[in-house]
């Protein structure tokens, strides 16, 4: 009797109430729950991280990338800049020569005509000297009318005469086609008469003047 009721007693204290075995497998749901939550979280946390670094690391190579590429598109930039400049130095260059050889080709047109002129000018001056000591003066003034008129013509074009006569002897302008004797020292180097006529076409010599020279 006294044997029965200290197994009953026993088992009384050995068993534990239903709620209480609710709550404590609850307890430990709720933290083996906490303990995966939060190693997810940690994981998700660590994947995060590294997602954001690949993502870091995506950009920079992306952003070194896009200065690449700039620079090689300013540097195409400059090479297309240096090389229009080139072209439009070299157009430019080529322009100008060809307007100087057109003026060039016009001016030595030009010169060879009026060079072609110059003895009828010399043929007009002999022929006025001539009628210097005649009477008739419908000669003398025909014949100046015309060396005037075609002189005045020539001059439009550029043409003028080479100073000589009590000049100083100029080899870039004269030519010394005789000597002459001089008393004056002064006189020395000096052209003391002109043979023939000599002229310039637009500054430029086409014609030096002969002349005589004191010594």
């Amino acid at each position: 009797m006294s044997k029965n009721k200290n197994n009953q007693e026993t088992q009384k204290q050995g068993a534990m109430p239903e709620e209480e075995k609710k709550d404590m497998n609850s307890s430990n749901a709720g933290e083996k729950v906490e303990k995966e939550s939060g190693e997810a979280s940690g994981v998700k946390e660590e994947k995060k991280t590294e997602k954001k670094e690949e993502k870091t690391a995506v950009e920079a190579s992306a952003v070194q990338e896009l200065e690449k590429e700039n620079a090689r598109l300013k540097a195409a930039l400059a090479k297309e800049k240096d090389d229009y400049v080139r072209l439009m130095a070299d157009f430019e260059n080529f322009r100008r020569h060809s307007a100087e050889a057109k003026l060039e080709l016009v001016t030595t047109a030009a010169a060879d005509t009026i060079k072609g002129l110059l003895p009828v000018l010399d043929d007009c001056e002999r022929a006025m000297k001539m009628l210097e000591e005649s009477s008739d003066d419908v000669a003398k003034e025909g014949t100046a009318l015309i060396y005037n008129k075609l002189m005045s013509y020539l001059k439009t074009k550029g043409l003028e005469e080479i100073k000589a006569k009590g000049e100083k002897f100029d080899t870039d302008i004269h030519e010394a086609v005789a000597q002459f004797p001089v008393q004056e020292e002064g006189q020395k180097g000096m052209v003391f008469d002109v043979v023939q006529t000599g002229y310039t076409l637009s500054g430029k010599v086409i014609r030096f003047a002969k002349v005589v020279v004191g010594i």
